[in-house]
């Protein structure tokens, strides 16, 4: 699959998500099992006023959404795919008035189940908003 094609595939993935939409969200790089997705900071995502910071929903769907086409994209990915189980370790709170970034790496696929790791980042790449650690559903693609 050229990268082209691949880019086209995981915008498409992206527009079929109504939450993707709702939330900003844009490809920003993607590639052999891996995404990068990012969400815009905006003020109808905080989840404490006072302090201007992004909720923990919003962030948790960004990297759901990054795995699922970190999976989508993967080489031997043969069909769509879902979210199995999903752990979000949340380091730190997003910097206000920043965007975050989510990447994502599927590391290992068995005939029905492929491993995702994600980092969410905003504008500090050194300390990580939050990790990831997935499972989604996998389809090896045929090998004729």
């Amino acid at each position: 699959m050229a990268k082209n094609t691949k880019q086209k595939a995981a915008e498409v993935f992206l527009a079929a998500l109504p939450h993707a939409k709702d939330l900003g969200l844009s490809l920003s790089r993607v590639g052999d099992g891996e995404a990068v997705v990012e969400m815009p900071y905006h003020p109808g995502l905080v989840g404490d006023p006072s302090t201007g910071v992004l909720h923990g929903g919003a962030v948790s769907a960004l990297i759901d959404t990054a795995c699922g086409a970190a999976v989508l994209n993967h080489p031997e990915n043969g069909g769509d795919t879902a979210t199995l189980n999903l752990r979000i370790d949340y380091m730190r709170a997003a910097k206000p008035g920043a965007a975050v970034r989510a990447a994502a790496h599927c590391f290992h696929v068995t005939p029905t189940v492929a491993f995702v790791r994600a980092e969410a980042l905003d504008d500090d790449p050194d300390h990580p908003v939050a990790t990831a650690a997935a499972a989604f559903t996998f389809k090896r693609r045929s090998q004729e």
